[in-house]
């Protein structure tokens, strides 16, 4: 998994409450669980005008002009805005690995759905709650400043807005901010105790050797 310390991105506004797991990766795409090649189905049926199969060519699907991913100035984003209870319906682990397989490295909302929120972690995405207020402001920046940029710090846990003018902190659990800091999933976190697990595996056999 990829580490997490400061990201500096271009930030896109998904302006829409109670965003689903269905809506982020839709039921059809679930059949594959390789954790990349999900960004092309990112938000499938908002982002093209036709209905997507799996392994389908979607360079030649026609695209939703009105979809915010779809416009020319929000290409290239790997900040996103959302409203409250981000990631809520099924428990899809897919609706991370699309979210990180197109790109993006940070979602800010006032509010999202536990099971996604922890999935998130796991798959090397920062998910930050911020008051709703901030959110609205942070919503009105981005659409009315093109290009508009946020950095990310991590271990400072702040969100800073260009040139610092305005800086929001953020909670983050240690252990959760531990795991992003070194990139570490659960196989790697799990791994990274191996020595411990070796030790523990060699006393059961001296002590409990009629177990093996």
């Amino acid at each position: 998994m990829e580490t997490f310390t400061i990201h500096e991105g271009l930030v896109v506004p998904l302006d829409r409450g109670n965003v689903d797991t269905d809506a982020i990766v839709p039921k059809q795409f679930l059949k594959s669980i390789r954790r990349s090649g999900f960004g092309v189905n990112l938000f499938d049926a908002w982002r093209y005008l036709d209905i997507g199969e799996p392994d389908q060519d979607c360079s030649k699907r026609p695209l939703n002009p009105d979809f915010v991913l779809n416009q020319p100035r929000y290409q290239g984003a790997s900040i996103m805005l959302a409203r409250e209870n981000f990631g809520c319906g099924s428990s899809r682990e897919h609706a991370p690995w699309a979210l990180a397989d197109y790109g993006f490295r940070v979602i800010i909302a006032p509010s999202f759905a536990e099971i996604f929120y922890n999935n998130c972690f796991k798959n090397g995405l920062l998910p930050i709650v911020l008051a709703e207020q901030e959110v609205d402001d942070l919503f009105k920046a981005c659409e009315s400043t093109p290009g508009f940029r946020l950095t990310v710090d991590l271990p400072a846990q702040i969100v800073a807005w260009p040139g610092k003018q305005r800086v929001s902190s953020f909670e983050v659990d240690p252990s959760r901010k531990h795991r992003l800091l070194h990139g570490l999933d659960d196989i790697a976190l799990t791994i990274s105790h191996s020595d411990k697990i070796k030790a523990y595996e060699a006393w059961r056999k001296q002590e409990e050797d009629w177990v093996f």
